[in-house]
């Protein structure tokens, strides 16, 4: 297992943990609604793709993943590249708050390839998310724009669309494409080649990359409730990078354009008051 993985997969472990142990007391079919009432919902997630963004190498590595709301509020579907969000505002139908994630890393560490490279260090971003339902509970459009809290690692403008299929009482189905843009300091950090890094590495030429278009994708998912406060989702999520981050040296000679992801979760809703 790649080391610039090794802190997300020990996060997924803490939060596994966390939600094994959770409340000790579980969801009640009958319980009442309060405004101190929440259902929280902890998982951990498992997944099996590119070492960093344009590698060919694969290897495994953890997620956390965290979800809360009212009691008496139903449960709104999302798919498994949402990121953490709290909707705080609701416009015209548009559900509008605050999202965070983190971002992996790379290093030659990691990969004897990257030698004479610089290194990408994980990351945690914020920023707000927007979605709304054009077709309640069925076709969801969605968008997220989230900056680095640190290091200069730049922005990302992710657009979703999603279809939602319930089959029976307990699978749900969901599937669409992606879209994700950069500006250019992430673009430089992820994907430029300097000139001394071209000559000290001896394998890639130097490449500058300019924001834009960064990759386009698409993500299916299936979600089996096992009980009411157990279930678990199998993923797979495709992108292909696209312009500078296909065109650059660190993807064209060293790795991939085409980034596959396929994961699964498991998740545990408990209930807490305040």
């Amino acid at each position: 297992m790649a080391s610039s993985n090794t802190a997300l997969f020990r996060a997924a472990a803490v939060s596994l943990l966390l939600l094994l142990l959770g409340s000790r007391s579980a969801l009640s079919q009958d319980a009442k609604s309060s405004d101190n009432q929440w259902i929280i919902t902890l998982g951990g997630s498992v997944e099996y793709g590119p070492s960093y963004e344009g590698s060919k190498h694969l290897s495994f590595s953890g997620m956390p993943s965290f979800d809360f709301r009212r009691l008496g509020e139903a449960p709104e579907y999302g798919a498994p590249d949402d990121n953490i969000d709290y909707g705080m505002f609701d416009i015209g139908g548009v559900d509008i708050g605050p999202v965070v994630s983190l971002r992996g890393g790379r290093s030659a560490f990691d990969e004897s390839e990257l030698q004479g490279l610089h290194s990408v260090q994980w990351n945690l971003d914020a920023g707000v998310f927007a979605q709304f339902w054009p077709i309640e509970d069925h076709l969801r459009v969605r968008a997220e724009t989230r900056q680095a809290l640190w290091g200069g690692d730049g922005l990302l403008a992710d657009l979703y669309f999603d279809w939602f299929q319930p089959v029976g009482d307990r699978w749900l189905l969901s599937a669409g494409p992606r879209m994700s843009l950069a500006n250019g300091p992430y673009m430089r950090n992820n994907f430029a080649v300097s000139a001394e890094e071209a000559a000290k590495s001896g394998r890639v030429e130097a490449f500058d990359a300019n924001g834009g278009l960064k990759s386009i994708g698409f993500t299916v998912a299936a979600t089996y409730t096992l009980s009411p406060v157990w279930s678990v989702q199998v993923y797979d999520k495709y992108n292909r990078l696209v312009g500078d981050a296909a065109d650059s040296p660190i993807t064209s000679r060293l790795g991939s354009a085409d980034q596959n992801v396929i994961g699964i979760t498991l998740s545990r809703s408990f209930q807490i008051g305040f």
